[in-house]
């Protein structure tokens, strides 16, 4: 009767026909370490010889990933790692890396996610308003909770409250994501006045919403912790359908 949370997402490695593929890998080209696919971000080479981003990873073409945050992404092009890594991954030295790219990739991600929302909006599957995310937490129909950064302790504390007490999960510490955009951004995103709060009425609306959002909290350099203030949380069921 209750849907849980949707956990971060599986993830692939290779960059081939087979890259949606779900449960696979990537390796990033700067740390060398593997990470899932649905939070590392995917750079694509344009014909042309530009890095550009590719926030939904299905851009044709070579691409290479990376798994580094903001910070660390413009400090690699700064000093030429970035340069160096994709030269070696593109096979080629042909490459022209935009200044801006840290921030081409960071505007890329949000509206990604935005978009999601949007269209998880038009679906009927997003819940606003916080009496009707009050109660329709309490009963255990919210599989995904999520707050505006500014929105208050007080309005976030109260529905966290409901949730827990809808999943059975009282005590244990359960909170929504706190996302990394403000009311007016969700507003214009979901074509609503002041919103402040929103939440997802299924596990597979959840997973959707999951992939993009891991991506943007990763690059920014936040926790996507399943089940806490930082990550949007989820189960096995969720991810397997997502």
């Amino acid at each position: 009767m209750r849907n849980p949370p949707n956990d971060p997402l599986g993830s692939p490695k290779a960059d081939d026909a087979r890259s949606s593929e779900k449960g696979s890998e990537r390796r990033c080209v700067l740390t060398g370490n593997n990470g899932s696919r649905d939070e590392l971000v995917r750079l694509a080479l344009s014909p042309d010889g530009d890095v550009l981003p590719d926030p939904l990873a299905k851009a044709p073409g070579r691409g290479a990933w990376i798994g580094v945050t903001k910070a660390e992404l413009a400090e690699a092009i700064a000093s030429g790692k970035l340069r160096g890594a994709l030269s070696r991954a593109f096979k080629t030295g042909q490459l022209s890396i935009p200044e801006t790219l840290a921030e081409l990739t960071e505007q890329g991600l949000t509206k990604a996610f935005l978009q999601r929302l949007g269209l998880e909006m038009r679906s009927g599957r997003i819940i606003l308003g916080s009496d009707r995310i009050r109660d329709d937490a309490r009963m255990g129909k919210v599989a995904a909770l999520f707050h505006a950064s500014d929105a208050s302790e007080d309005g976030r504390r109260k529905l966290d409250q409901a949730w827990r007490v809808g999943r059975d999960e009282e005590g244990s510490g359960l909170r929504g994501t706190v996302l990394p955009l403000d009311r007016e951004a969700l507003s214009v995103a979901l074509g609503r006045d002041n919103v402040v709060h929103l939440a997802l009425v299924d596990a597979k609306s959840a997973g959707r919403v999951a992939i993009p959002l891991g991506r943007l909290q990763t690059f920014l350099g936040a926790a996507l912790a399943a089940g806490t203030s930082d990550g949007a949380g989820g189960d096995d069921a969720a991810r397997a359908e997502a």
